[in-house]
């Protein structure tokens, strides 16, 4: 059966020389397909995997039977049986006959870029809700793949006789999956109401959020502000639990979240699922959209968070934009002689600042939370926009002080 345990979330430690596959499409050129290759290697990376090498293929959509084309797939197949590469790993998601076809074809693991975030997920899950919403989420990419699982009946028995028992066998499963994912979604209910009542529990204070692409140093800031021990680390996905602390910035307090970061096709599953824990971003007054602006690609970073914050009914939130990581930013001057147009890579810092805040027109900073770098700048902002919101809540100062803070809230 497929079905084996009451958690899916056990991983291997065992290290996975791995193979990454990607499109040169129609809807991403050759510089994004090598940017989001990239990011899929830092991904397998922090999943424990070896990248051995990278594939790419100019097609204008995915082949429906195989993703790749016939002739890309025999050079793929060629160069696994070659290194005894464990797994290919696909930038998109794949279907369930992509799945079974791509396997039968390679003889090998195959995955696809969301199956590898729903790993990376188990990985960092911590806490119950965090366990009980990969867990969610895990079970719903799993369910429509079932009658891939099961192919093993036919190459150990055949198909004549077995295809009775076979689809009986799937339709348990698919049951059994089904009770589990209903399970799933009343516990997660029950956690829902807990967070609930403690979001209420904390009052009139001011809440802020901080959201970003997952690795831009969103926990960095949050220790630095908090003085707390959030796990922060170089790797996607550091941060999956909401951290809530009390902070204050001169005599004003207020509520600092820290969020799990969003990434490019994160699968949908995985946002159903921490609806929840993105209720802290959905109920604060201020948003802190923290961007790595050493990444070459942060303007599409960007893109991507503001597009998750409008699907999770997020988008109208008043938000400073924090540029982080200025300490590792770098460009390319151009030559006195080269009359060519500037690219992105040839603009400096200041340029960046200049053309950024007269383009978008909203608030921005620039700065290191590692160095601490303008860091009195970002409080005396993020005083001012608490300071708005808090003098509406609390006109009366003797009321604020006389409140009984608890040192650090969650």
């Amino acid at each position: 059966m497929f079905y084996k345990s009451a958690t899916m979330i056990e991983t291997t430690p065992n290290t996975e020389r791995a193979v990454l596959v990607g499109l040169i499409s129609s809807s991403q050129d050759e510089r994004q397909a090598k940017e989001y290759l990239d990011e899929l290697e830092f991904l397998a990376d922090t999943a424990g995997a070896v990248v051995l090498k990278k594939f790419t293929q100019k097609l204008d959509v995915p082949n429906k039977a195989t993703f790749v084309g016939s002739g890309k797939l025999i050079e793929i197949s060629s160069y696994i049986k070659m290194t005894e590469a464990d797994t290919v790993i696909f930038d998109d998601e794949l279907s369930p006959t992509q799945l079974r076809n791509l396997e039968k074809e390679l003889d090998c693991k195959v995955l696809d870029r969301t199956n590898l975030i729903l790993d990376i997920f188990a990985k960092r899950a911590k806490t119950s809700h965090a366990k009980t919403q990969v867990e969610l989420a895990q079970y719903q990419y799993l369910l429509p793949r079932l009658t891939r699982m099961w192919t093993h009946l036919e190459r150990q028995q055949g198909g004549i006789g077995m295809r009775g028992p076979g689809e009986t066998q799937i339709e348990t499963d698919r049951r059994i999956i089904l009770d589990k994912i209903s399970l799933l979604k009343q516990k997660l209910k029950k956690i829902d109401m807990q967070k609930s009542i403690q979001r209420k529990n904390r009052g009139k204070l001011v809440r802020v959020a901080l959201v970003g692409y997952t690795n831009v140093g969103k926990s960095t800031i949050m220790n630095m502000m908090a003085k707390s021990e959030v796990f922060a680390e170089n790797k996607l996905f550091a941060t999956l639990d909401t951290t809530v602390r009390k902070v204050v910035i001169g005599n004003l307090p207020f509520l600092l979240a820290d969020t799990v970061g969003f990434i490019r096709k994160l699968p949908h599953g995985l946002v159903e699922s921490f609806k929840s824990t993105l209720d802290e971003v959905r109920e604060s007054d201020i948003l802190l959209h923290v961007v790595d602006i050493s990444h070459p690609g942060f303007e599409e970073q960007i893109e991507t968070v503001n597009a998750t914050l409008e699907e999770i009914n997020a988008g109208d939130k008043p938000n400073l934009y924090i540029f982080n990581k200025i300490d590792a930013f770098t460009y390319v001057e151009k030559d006195e002689d080269d009359l060519s147009e500037k690219t992105k890579e040839n603009f400096t810092l200041d340029e960046w600042k200049n053309s950024w805040m007269a383009k978008h027109n909203t608030p921005s900073l620039f700065i290191s939370a590692k160095e601490k770098e303008n860091i009195d700048d970002f409080k005396t902002n993020l005083y001012e926009l608490v300071k708005g919101i808090h003098s509406q809540r609390f006109p009366y100062n003797d009321y604020l002080y006389n409140m009984d803070w608890e040192k650090g809230e969650q």
